[in-house]
């Protein structure tokens, strides 16, 4: 079989969102499914990893069609024009002509700023579509300008869809805070129900997820993120007693409980945080309010695979959840390269969500709401004390299930349904 992948992410894009389609092009051919990528020529990725190049499978056929972004135009006007910005990563503090910049980009640019690739994208395919054998495509968003090119296609052709949501469309953790008019609200929330209704098969990665789907689409299945590579085994691990965050911290993600936590706990622990990646002002403002500046390291955005040593040699991995209405949720794809490093896992999350039942199932580590500041200092006080006897690690069960090659077994079996 023959499958077209339309994707906006793909290396050297980095972040989170291109390692899921990058691992299942990997593997798909081990099921005799040739996958093909159809992306962008001229991205503007807010992150770039070169390294990731090296991880695209040789022979993998790659088409890429060129694409105007209009917030190239807008940022002309915006006095950040030079800083580069994920949605997910909106700014509190804006000036005047960033509000209308950001009003602009969000009642205009419907379902995102990269809508204008959606027609040239359906000619160009259906011409390719029409010369070439493909079985099915799949689509996977965010952007959701992905799923219209897919609907675009099934629409015309009748051809078999995939719809993958690597995160919700209307109830994404960023969504509230989008100036959005109640008619652009409603367009976001018929295109997506109309995604849901003509695609052949939905999938997502949480069980949340899919329970506010299910509304819309009878063909939902869930297949989460994962992890690529064995489970790492005993490692030289920090001296000092390390919590690392790997990722963006945007207000939302702001683990104010912890900086609580350590602050009445500096008499009785010592520890070194390393936030790896990008950090909102919010975020340290926080950390000078609570006096926590000298223990707090901040490292830039490093390539995934160094990502990996960073995880392996911390004591304790912290993951923080956006405190958002649909934090239930929310499933991070650091979660399960966490679960891979095999060490101790402080999450700040709603203790009955998706992410909460993955790590009671494997018992790799602690769930604490957002305002439980007794609770987790309870858990870092015990951390600690395994620390200083040379007796800190987990021991979790079930995380083979999370490996890249047996969720692609997962996908291959809804392909070839």
């Amino acid at each position: 079989m023959r499958v077209l992948i339309v994707t906006y992410y793909w290396p050297p894009a980095g972040g989170p969102g291109v390692q899921r389609w990058l691992k299942f092009v990997k593997y798909l051919q081990e099921f005799d499914i040739t996958p093909v990528v159809y992306t962008v020529e001229n991205p503007d990725y807010p992150i770039v990893d070169d390294s990731l190049l090296d991880e695209i499978p040789k022979g993998v056929e790659i088409i890429k069609q060129p694409i105007w972004e209009p917030h190239r135009l807008l940022n002309v006007f915006s006095a950040k024009q030079k800083e580069k910005q994920s949605a997910g990563f909106l700014s509190v503090k804006k000036s005047l002509i960033s509000k209308i910049v950001a009003y602009v980009r969000a009642n205009y640019f419907i379902p995102d700023a990269r809508m204008f690739w959606i027609k040239p994208s359906i000619l160009f395919l259906e011409n390719y579509l029409a010369k070439n054998k493909i079985d099915a495509i799949i689509s996977t968003g965010p952007p959701h300008t992905a799923h219209m090119i897919g609907l675009g296609l099934k629409k015309k052709l009748g051809i078999r869809w995939i719809a993958d949501f690597r995160d919700p469309w209307v109830e994404i953790d960023y969504f509230h805070e989008l100036p959005l008019t109640q008619k652009s609200i409603k367009k976001h929330k018929n295109l997506e129900q109309e995604v849901l209704r003509h695609a052949d098969e939905v999938l997502v990665v949480g069980n949340q997820m899919k329970k506010s789907y299910d509304l819309f689409s009878k063909n939902v299945k869930v297949i989460t993120n994962g992890f690529d590579g064995v489970l790492s085994a005993e490692k030289d691990l920090n001296k000092v007693f390390t919590i690392t965050h790997v990722g963006t911290l945007n207000a939302d993600r702001n683990p104010i409980v912890l900086w609580e936590a350590l602050s009445q706990l500096k008499e009785k622990i010592t520890c070194q945080i390393q936030l790896i990646g990008k950090v909102a002002q919010e975020v340290k403002e926080s950390i000078e309010k609570y006096k926590l500046s000298e223990v707090v390291t901040f490292i830039d955005y490093v390539p995934h695979d160094e990502v990996k040593i960073y995880q392996q040699k911390s004591q304790v991995l912290l993951l923080a959840v956006n405190n958002v209405p649909s934090a239930k949720g929310i499933v991070t794809g650091k979660i399960f390269e966490y679960l891979q490093a095999q060490r101790p896992i402080v999450a700040i999350a709603p203790t009955d969500g998706d992410l909460a039942a993955i790590l009671e199932a494997s018992k790799a580590g602690f769930v604490v709401d957002f305002e439980e500041v007794n609770k987790l200092k309870e858990i870092l006080v015990d951390l600690h004390k395994q620390y200083r006897e040379g007796n800190l690690k987990v021991n979790s069960v079930g995380v083979e299930q999370y490996h890249r090659r047996t969720l692609t077994t997962q996908l291959a079996n809804i392909i070839k349904k």
